[in-house]
Order: structure tokens, then C-alpha cells, then sequence
């Protein structure tokens, strides 16, 4: 009912002719095809539970404008519903009497499968629900901007990182509550566990370094540095243990860094948006999936032994922003979360193909795919439909001098302006991102009707690189496209604030009407 398939065709761009053979077939007894590149990839590692799709597996998606989780039967390429976890952005979400989650955001699950870990950003909260049922069984208050955490190996623990503080909460999973902190550094974004389940590794929005921890002792043990840029959005760390990727939305970089040496063995030029990493090893090799919101692609990579990762090739998702993503428990697909166009794309990881697309929440950030979730195919209780069967547009958008804004440019730079259109408690949620304009800029966009007239939307200012990440108004939008107009340099006291943004050290601002991307940033990443 939600699921829009696509034919198979062209839905790849290549990177090299070289990636004309990736979609080959194994070799006769199984093992991995030579590399197309002559690189020796590395090791291929066999997944814990290999088993091809199945009813009783679970994906799930945290939908940060919905507040719930949408929870799809991936063999049958089908929604189940939602898990409901708060209002719809705006509501009663601006209530000071709320009680709800909300900007359901990060994900994770215990090694049995049994649990999910769920993180609002906007509340600060974890719950821990049970697969089986849907229900939550615990709600946590964490740390000042929690965001991505991850499950100790036995399951008992969540470890959530707190990007508007230093430290990584501990959270009960099995009574709820804060079981601890640990100090790691400043602006912390996620928490990676080691296959083993000894060490923590936590990315950061303010330090060009990974921290490691010690996971029994709750002791940081060392500090991999020398990251390519300081904002580490999001990262993942390879099914091995010999790898961990961090992807800098703001640079359009990724740092991929060898664990054992501890240090930074290549850096990879992705492009705008930059965003999750993930792995899957197949009959072909071994590979990481990454996106970059900015340019609508999923980027493959061969990983290889030593050196630069091998690009493979671009597969062109069918729809805006990809976000999160996760491989199924064999390895055969990718499903990749589309900010801007709520649903997931499944793309074949044999082909490197979008073989089907499915419908989520709204604004669906972490993916996460969970083998084995529920005990038979036709388990789905407790599901509702809040934020499914919401229309969700992408506007055409004007520039100054009347060009369309909203065209993808050449050369990896992405759209200038993008401009997304979703319905929320009663009126539209619009949400605004610009790149390449004039830096340190006050503009005014305006909701452009069928006749012409131009109705004042919300006026916003970008940064000293043009920049303005993510700008929200809420109205009744009866627009047919979007201008906007320079109303001049931005004051010294809004330069200071979006200064202050940029390095990490304030989140979420107050703001009122004329606002600056400091005050209207929801998550940067």
C-alpha cells in the first residue's frame, strides 16, 4: 500500500568504466570476485546471521518531523505503520506543559535484536521500546542534545552521545535511567562500539578526533586525531573492526581512519551533505555505502587493505536527501532513509540499483535494519499512521537575479537553494537550505503565488561561507515557488551567534521571526 516500485533501468551513474563489471556473479564456490581495480579488498567477513531477507525482519526509521518511528517488512516491501513517540512538529510540542519526545532522530539495537534504542534530539530523551510489541518500556532524560548512541554487547546498557555538552550517557536498557556519564570531549555526536564490544569510539561536532573508551572501565584510553575537519556529523565503524568512516556534512569529506594504527589513512572528497556511512559485504567483496544529502547519490566504495578506498560508483537515489543508512542482515541490499522525500531507498548492493522504494514518517534520519526482530512475519501490533500518507513537495525556488535556484549545479556543488514542503498539526512546515550565496547575508524569502505576489515568509542569514543549513517557517503555503531578495550584511551580533553555531558551541538558540540559521537549525546533521 506504501511501496512504490521502480523499474530497474539506468538508475546508476558510473564513476569509472572499470565499474562496469561490479555487478558480476561470485566465483564458482562462493568466494569473492577479483576487485575490477586490481586492489585487493579486504577481508570479506562472514555477517552473524547471514540469512537471506525474511518476514520477521524489521526496518526502522526515526522520523524527526512526524516524532515516530516507521517500522517496514522488508521481504514484502511493505510499511507496517508507526511507532508514536510525540506530536507532530509544532502542535503542542511549543507547549511548556509537553510531555512527549521530541525530533525522534538516532537509533540502535541490542545484539539480540530484542530492543531499540531511540534518541530525540529536541527533548533530550531516550526509550528503549521491545520489537515484539512496539511498546516502550523505559524513557530516559539524557544529556543536553542527545543524538546517536549505540547498545553495550550484552544488551544492559545504551551509551548516547550529548553533542550540546562533553559526555556520553549511560542508560539503563534494562530498568531506564542514567547509569552513568563519561567526560569524552567537547560536542560529542555518536557512539560506535567495537565488534567486541570493548571500546566505545565517539565522533565530534567540535574536535577533529575520535575518542576511544574503555567500556567496563568508563575510561577514555586514547584519542585518534587529525580528522579532516572538525564537525564529524555521523560515523560507523566496519563489521571487522579495522575501519571506522566519519563523514563531515559540512566539508562534503569523509575521514576514513585504520583502528589498529589509530590514525587517519585517507581522505575522501564526497561532496555537499556528506552524510551516514554504512558497510556490506557481499559475494563480491567488501564495501562502504555513503550519502550525500546534497547531490540525491548513495557513493560507493571498494574498501581495500591500504590506501584510498576505491570509488565504485554513484547510485542515483529516487528522491532528495539521503540520510541513514543500513544493509540487510546478508548484505544483498542498502536501504538508504530520504530526508526530503520521506521514504526509504532499497538499492541491490550486487547491481548497485534502486530496486524499490518505500514510504516512511516525516523526515526520516537514522536506518537501521534488524534480522530476526519479531517472532513471526505477521507480527506488527501496536502500530499506528501518524505521519504516513502526508504530502511531502519539493519547491521550485528563485535567486536574486531570477535564476531558479533549486537546479543541481555541475561539478558536485549540489542546488543553491532547496526548498521542502510538508504538512505538520495543522499547517506546512517549510523548510529552507542554501549554499553558495552571498556570505554573512540577511535574506528575505517569500512565498511566490500562481498570479506573481510575493507574501513575506520568514527572512534568514547565512554564514561567512554562504551558507545557511537548515531554516524553518511554518505558515499555510499556498506558493508555487520560492524567492528570495538580499536585504543586506547581517549585524555583528548575528555574525557572533552563527559563530558560535559553527564551532559547536551553542545549540538551538532562541529566536523570533527575523532569524539567523543559530536560531532555526534543527539538526545540522
Amino acid at each position: 500500500m506504501f511501496s512504490v516500485r521502480h523499474a530497474i533501468g539506468a538508475a546508476t551513474v558510473l564513476a569509472t568504466a572499470g565499474a562496469a563489471v561490479f555487478g558480476v556473479t561470485a566465483a564458482a564456490g562462493g568466494s569473492p570476485a577479483a576487485s575490477p581495480h586490481g586492489a585487493r579488498p579486504v577481508a570479506a567477513v562472514k555477517a552473524a546471521d547471514p540469512a537471506p531477507l525474511s518476514g520477521r525482519d524489521r526496518v526502522y526509521t526515526a522520523d524527526q518531523s512526524s516524532n515516530t518511528v516507521t517500522v517496514i517488512d522488508p521481504a514484502a516491501g511493505r510499511t507496517l505503520g508507526t511507532i508514536r513517540l510525540g506530536d507532530q512538529r509544532l502542535g503542542a510540542t511549543l507547549s511548556p506543559q509537553y510531555l512527549s519526545n521530541a525530533g525522534v532522530h538516532g537509533l540502535g539495537y541490542s545484539p539480540d535484536r530484542r530492543r531499540l534504542g531511540v534518541v530525540s534530539v529536541a527533548s533530550n530523551t531516550v526509550d528503549i521500546i521491545d520489537t515484539a510489541t512496539n511498546k516502550v518500556l523505559s524513557h530516559t532524560d539524557a544529556g543536553r542534545a542527545a543524538h546517536e548512541g549505540a547498545f553495550t554487547a550484552d544488551g544492559g546498557e545504551f551509551w548516547v552521545a550529548d553533542r550540546g555538552r562533553d559526555t556520553v550517557t549511560i542508560v539503563d536498557a534494562d530498568r531506564g535511567g542514567v547509569a552513568g556519564r563519561v567526560t569524552v570531549g567537547a560536542g560529542p555526536s555518536k557512539v560506535l562500539m567495537s565488534p567486541d564490544g570493548e571500546l566505545a569510539y565517539v565522533n565530534h561536532i567540535s574536535a577533529p578526533e575520535i575518542t576511544v573508551v574503555d567500556v567496563k572501565s568508563r575510561k577514555v584510553t586514547g584519542r585518534i586525531t587529525g580528522l579532516a575537519d572538525v564537525f564529524s556529523s555521523d560515523a560507523a565503524i566496519s563489521p571487522d573492526g579495522k575501519e571506522i568512516w566519519a563523514a563531515h556534512k559540512r566539508a562534503g569529506k569523509v575521514s576514513v581512519i585504520d583502528v589498529a594504527a589509530r590514525k587517519v589513512k585517507a581522505v575522501l572528497d564526497t561532496g555537499p551533505d556528506t552524510n551516514h556511512p554504512n558497510f556490506a559485504t557481499n559475494a563480491l567483496g567488501s564495501f562502504a555505502y555513503l550519502t550525500v544529502g546534497g547531490l540525491d547519490q548513495t557513493l560507493v566504495y571498494e574498501r581495500t587493505a591500504s590506501g584510498a578506498p576505491k570509488l565504485i560508483t554513484r547510485v542515483r537515489n529516487h528522491g532528495h536527501a539521503p540520510h541513514g543508512s543500513w544493509p540487510s542482515g546478508d548484505g544483498t541490499r542498502m536501504y538508504v532513509g530520504l530526508e526530503k522525500s520521506d521514504a526509504v531507498d532499497v538499492i541491490d548492493t550486487t547491481t548497485n540499483r534502486v530496486i524499490d522504494t518505500i514510504s516512511t514518517g516525516q523526515e526520516p534520519q537514522a536506518v537501521l535494519y534488524a534480522p530476526g526482530a519479531v517472532p513471526s512475519a505477521d507480527s506488527a501490533p501496536g502500530l499506528g499512521r501518524q505521519g504516513l500518507g502526508e504530502r511531502v513537495r519539493n519547491v521550485p525556488t528563485v535567486l536574486p537575479d531570477g535564476s531558479a535556484g533549486d537546479a543541481m549545479r555541475p561539478g558536485g556543488k549540489g542546488r543553491v537553494l532547496e526548498a521542502t514542503v510538508r504538512p505538520v498539526g495543522g499547517l506546512d512546515m517549510v523548510q529552507l537550505q542554501a549554499r553558495d550565496l552571498r556570505p554573512a547575508t540577511t535574506y528575505q524569502a517569500y512565498a511566490v503565488g500562481a498570479s506573481g505576489r510575493e507574501t513575506p515568509l520568514v527572512s534568514f542569514t547565512t554564514d561567512e561561507g554562504g551558507k545557511a543549513p537548515q531554516v524553518l517557517s511554518f505558515s499555510a503555503f499556498t506558493g508555487k515557488r520560492i524567492a528570495i531578495k538580499p536585504k543586506g550584511r547581517a549585524s555583528a551580533q548575528t555574525l557572533a551567534s552563527l559563530k558560535r553555531i559553527s564551532t559547536g558551541h551553542e545549540h538551538n538558540a532562541a529566536g523570533g521571526r527575523d532569524a539567523d540559521p543559530a536560531s532555526l537549525v534543527f539538526c545540522c546533521c
